[in-house]
C-alpha cells in the first residue's frame, strides 16, 4: 500500500544537509572534536540571561507575541540599525534565526519559475531554500580564485543575458563558508548590477562583527536591498533562535507579503528569545567583538595545522569564522571521503567544500572551541592532513 504514496519532488531534490551528515559522522566516530560546525564557544551576556529569568512565568511569553517581533525589540534593532549599520530606511522583521529570515524572503520575493543567484563556494542552507521552494533555475556564479570575492563582471553579463533577469541575488557578507569580506566599493557594484536589472539584492550580514585586521564591515542600503542578521553568533544564541530581516520601508506591499509568510511559518519567533535578544543588545556591540577578538588566536592555530597543503592553498579568514582551503591531489579523492577519513582516522571534522559547491576544498570553522580545545583539534588536523598529503587516503 505504501508504494502508492509520494513524497514531494521539491524535498527529494533538495541536497541532505550536510551538518546532519556531519552530526552522523560525529555520533558514530568515538571522541571526536568538530571544527565543521559554525558555532561559537561562548554563552548569551549573563546580565542577559538573569534578566530573562524573571520573565519565565510572565503570561506574555507563553502566548502568541507580535507578527513582527516584539515592539521594544524592534525599536533596539531600528536603532542598532542606524547607528551601527548606517541603515536609515529599513524596517524590521524578527525572525527564527536568519535562516528562516532567508526561506521567508524566498517565498515573499520569488516564484518556482524565477531565477536566482549565488555564487560558489556558496552557504548551503541558502542553496537548500532555493531548492525546496521549487526554485530550479539557480545560477552559480564563480569567486575569484584569488579573494574569492564575487565574480562582478560574471555578473553583469548574467544579469543581462538571462531573459527575463533574475529575480535574486544574494551573497553572504563577510562569507560562510570562506570568511571572505566583500569590500564596500565591491558590494556597490553588485548593487548597482542589480538595480540596473530589477534584481533583489539579499545579504546575509551573520557575522557582521567577526572582522579582522583592521577591516570594518559595512552596509548598503537602497529600495532593492535586504539585510539580513542573526544574533545566533555574535551573542553566542545559535539555539535561541533570533534573527532579523532589515527591509525597505518605501517599497509598498513588501510588509504586508512577508507577514503572510511569517504568520504561516513560526507566526512569531519565541517570546522569550526576543527578550534574551533585547537584552544582549544592551549590552552593546563592544561585548561582541572583545569575544570575536579572543577568535583571532583561534585562527592563527588554525592557520598553522593547516600549513601541510603548501603554500597558497588556504583562503578567506579575513571576516567570519571560517578558512577555506584547498586539497591536493587534484580531483583524486572525493572530498567528503577525505572528511570521513579525518573523522574516523584522527578524530577531527570538518565541512567538505562539495557542500558548497566547491569540491575539492574543506571549511574549517574555529569559533567553536575555547583556545585550548581549538589546539588539541587543530594538532589533530595537521597530523591528518600531514599524512594525507604523504600517502593520500590510506586506512
Amino acid at each position: 500500500m505504501g508504494s502508492f504514496l509520494k513524497l514531494s519532488k521539491r524535498a527529494l531534490e533538495t541536497d541532505m544537509p550536510v551538518m546532519v551528515q556531519m552530526q552522523e559522522l560525529l555520533r558514530g566516530a568515538k571522541n571526536a572534536v568538530s571544527l565543521a560546525q559554525g558555532v561559537v564557544y561562548w554563552q548569551p551576556p549573563e546580565k542577559a540571561l538573569e534578566k530573562v529569568k524573571d520573565l519565565v512565568t510572565k503570561p506574555q511569553v507563553s502566548r502568541y507575541g507580535n507578527d513582527e517581533g516584539i515592539p521594544e525589540l524592534r525599536a533596539a534593532l531600528i536603532d542598532k540599525l542606524r547607528d551601527e549599520n548606517n541603515l536609515h530606511k529599513s524596517s524590521v522583521m524578527v525572525t527564527a534565526g536568519a535562516n528562516q529570515a532567508f526561506v521567508n524572503l524566498v517565498l515573499t520575493l520569488c516564484d518556482p519559475g524565477d531565477s536566482v543567484v549565488l555564487f560558489a563556494p556558496y552557504y548551503f542552507n541558502a542553496y537548500m531554500s532555493f531548492q525546496m521552494t521549487g526554485i530550479t533555475n539557480i545560477l552559480v556564479g564563480p569567486g575569484n580564485p584569488d579573494t574569492l570575492h564575487p565574480d562582478a563582471d560574471w555578473l553583469e553579463r548574467i544579469l543581462s543575458e538571462t531573459k527575463p533577469a533574475p529575480k535574486l541575488v544574494t551573497v553572504v557578507n563577510p562569507g560562510n563558508p570562506t570568511g571572505t569580506y566583500i569590500p564596500e566599493p565591491l558590494l556597490k557594484r553588485i548593487s548597482d548590477l542589480c538595480e540596473k536589472a530589477g534584481s533583489w539584492l539579499v545579504v546575509d550580514n551573520t557575522y557582521e562583527y567577526f572582522m579582522y585586521d583592521g577591516l570594518k564591515h559595512s552596509c548598503i542600503e537602497a529600495n532593492h536591498i535586504v539585510n539580513v542578521f542573526s544574533f545566533s553568533k555574535a551573542y553566542g544564541m545559535m539555539g535561541w533562535r533570533v534573527g532579523y530581516i532589515a527591509y525597505p520601508s518605501e517599497v509598498k506591499e513588501f510588509a504586508a507579503q512577508l507577514l503572510k509568510v511569517q504568520d504561516n511559518i513560526p507566526i512569531c519567533a519565541t517570546i522569550l528569545s526576543q527578550y534574551v535578544a533585547l537584552y544582549a543588545l544592551e549590552q552593546g556591540p563592544q561585548w561582541v567583538v572583545g569575544n570575536v577578538k579572543s577568535l583571532e588566536k583561534n585562527r592563527e592555530i588554525v592557520l598553522e595545522a593547516l600549513s601541510p597543503l603548501g603554500e597558497g592553498s588556504v583562503k578567506g579568514g579575513e571576516g567570519a569564522i571560517y578558512l577555506w582551503a584547498k586539497l591536493p591531489h587534484g580531483n583524486a579523492y572525493d572530498d567528503f571521503e577525505v572528511v570521513r577519513w579525518l573523522i574516523n582516522k584522527h578524530g577531527v571534522a570538518v565541512i567538505p567544500g562539495s557542500a558548497c559547491g566547491s569540491s575539492g576544498n574543506l571549511r574549517i570553522s574555529f569559533g567553536g572551541l575555547t583556545e585550548n580545545d581549538c589546539r588539541a583539534a587543530a594538532e589533530r588536523l595537521k597530523k591528518g592532513l600531514e599524512e594525507f598529503v604523504r600517502y593520500g587516503l590510506r586506512q
